[in-house]
């Protein structure tokens, strides 16, 4: 069986376990994406910015500790990230369900275009790509597609 994972608010104590999941989930899902900032500059983002001011969900797994992280910022479903080692175990679907009944108007995302795997998750959660971008306009300078969900 399974440890059982609890979705929850995050609190200013998960700051630096939910950047760590950030770091890892990014390094294993975008290999090819040069991140802008340094892992020190995640984890004070994460503290100072994202937990106090964005309304922030961990998913704690009993014996485990934080595995996953979904931030909400308004309508804008701004990051859902999973440690590796956790995906395909339905956290992505309980998070996306969270989104929805937080956001029952509808949602909007930014993926990067290479990521094709969070496009098929997406699509699948009822997100219609409706913007293509080249780049210019994010940290990353690479390639992005906003999707939007509307009941």
């Amino acid at each position: 069986m399974t440890d059982p994972v609890v979705l929850r608010r995050a609190v200013a104590d998960d700051a630096r376990a939910a950047a760590d999941v950030w770091l890892r989930s990014f390094a294993a899902a975008l290999p090819t994406v040069v991140r802008p900032r340094t892992d020190d500059e995640v984890r004070d983002y994460m503290r100072d910015v994202v937990v106090p001011l964005r309304e922030m969900w961990v998913a704690e797994a009993a014996g485990a500790g934080i595995v996953g992280l979904l931030v909400l910022d308004g309508k804008t479903l701004s990051q859902l990230y999973l440690d590796p080692g956790w995906r395909g175990r339905g956290l992505g679907d309980r998070f996306v369900a969270l989104a929805k009944k937080r956001s029952p108007g509808g949602l909007t995302l930014w993926t990067f275009q290479v990521n094709k795997p969070a496009h098929r998750f997406y699509e699948r959660h009822g997100f219609t790509a409706v913007e293509f971008t080249d780049g210019s306009d994010n940290e990353e300078r690479e390639p992005d597609v906003r999707y939007v969900w509307r009941p």
